[in-house]
């Protein structure tokens, strides 16, 4: 197969696991998604010829710079339409949530969102995209070993901030705290 074909079978087989790879981290942007997977197959039709024999790892590597590259134009653009005062509170599009608006298991991407970007993408990569390590070392551009490490301390931020956060998560009734029968009045 010619680079080209290969190019177009990756093109075929991968864009929508892209796809949803960029929306993800977008988180609301979609206006952006279009745009950040069209560089990243720009990208990789440029660089073709390094494409390897399982693509989709090395793609979302493409990918993460692409998006690095977005959310900096983003945070420009967000910096320069502050200072233009051009906000959605001058033009009265305030949101206010109600109070049960949370999503169930919000708190698990509150505690994501307190961890480091680098946490953050390594745990991503194997929740989300269900990347092996090896295949997460791909897209990180790492040893396996490194990504290995990696993985092991971003689990272990995770679980230290949902411990942290253990008070605030809503729970199911205890036991005892509904009365019985038995210790009623008779």
């Amino acid at each position: 197969m010619s680079n080209d074909e290969i190019f177009a079978a990756a093109y075929r087989e991968h864009y929508w696991a892209v796809s949803r790879y960029v929306a993800r981290r977008l988180d609301g942007r979609t206006s952006e998604v279009e745009e950040v997977v069209a560089e990243v197959f720009t990208v990789a039709w440029r660089r073709r010829a390094d494409l390897p024999g399982s693509p989709l790892p090395w793609l979302y590597g493409v990918a993460r710079n692409c998006l690095a590259n977005a959310v900096r134009g983003y945070g420009r653009r967000r910096r320069l339409v502050d200072r233009l005062g051009n906000d959605e509170t001058a033009h009265g599009r305030q949101i206010v949530a109600s109070p049960d608006a949370e999503t169930p298991g919000g708190w698990v991407h509150e505690a994501l969102a307190r961890l480091s970007e680098a946490d953050q993408e390594v745990l991503r990569l194997t929740a989300w995209e269900e990347l092996g390590i090896d295949e997460v070392a791909v897209a990180l551009g790492c040893g396996t070993r490194a990504a290995s490490m990696r993985l092991h301390r971003a689990r272990r931020r995770l679980r230290a901030e949902i411990d942290r956060m253990g008070p605030l998560r809503p729970t199911a009734p205890s036991a005892d705290a509904t009365p019985s029968k038995e210790h009623g009045h008779g």
